[in-house]
């Protein structure tokens, strides 16, 4: 709160303007933009099946605003303060995207030069025009290989149960590299 005072005549007029709070750079009360936060999750399929926890490693750090997590989980952050706890759901279309079948191709097999056994279940690093991806063996044929690179949560529906652990600003430098140093 700031109040004005001026002198008009020989009367002084006090004037009471109420601001928004302007938050503190130094010292986050709530997760946003530049905003260094670490949670602790637990990551579900719809069945209730966990893909992942944050309980064997510790929290996750990232970096708010920065692309470090899916959209999705990163929207319903926003606005949370230490200590809160927080569940999400998060649509396909919000996090890993769906299953597209451009993405599942049949190659030859003489593309795998360094593999002396090819399985179904392998990853190897391809490259596309749209840079480096992650593909997985899905079907392995006499002279060809079928790969599979859409994310494996692809076309999942996500669903995030934890706590915000800590929060604070993120250094200049995190913020110019776009990531968490913890």
């Amino acid at each position: 709160m700031k109040i004005f005072t001026s002198l008009v005549g020989t009367a002084a007029l006090t004037l009471l303007f109420i601001l928004p709070a302007q938050a503190d750079s130094h010292d986050p009360d709530v997760i946003g933009d530049d905003v260094a936060a670490a949670i602790n999750y637990l990551l579900v399929d719809e069945d209730g099946n966990e893909l992942d926890s944050s309980a064997d490693r510790g929290a996750m750090w990232y970096l708010h605003g920065h692309q470090n997590i899916i959209p999705g989980l990163e929207e319903q952050l926003e606005g949370l303060s230490e200590g809160d706890e927080f569940t999400a759901t998060v649509a396909p279309e919000d996090a890993y995207g769906e299953r597209r079948d451009d993405l599942i191709q049949e190659v030859p097999a003489e593309n795998f030069p360094e593999a002396e056994t090819i399985e179904v279940g392998m990853t190897f690093n391809a490259q596309s025009p749209q840079g480096p991806m992650q593909v997985v063996v899905v079907e392995v044929g006499e002279d060809t290989v079928t790969v599979d690179a859409n994310h494996q949560l692809a076309g999942m529906t996500l669903e995030f149960s934890g706590t915000v652990e800590m929060i604070r600003a993120a250094t200049d430098e995190e913020i110019q590299a776009g990531m968490v140093n913890e």
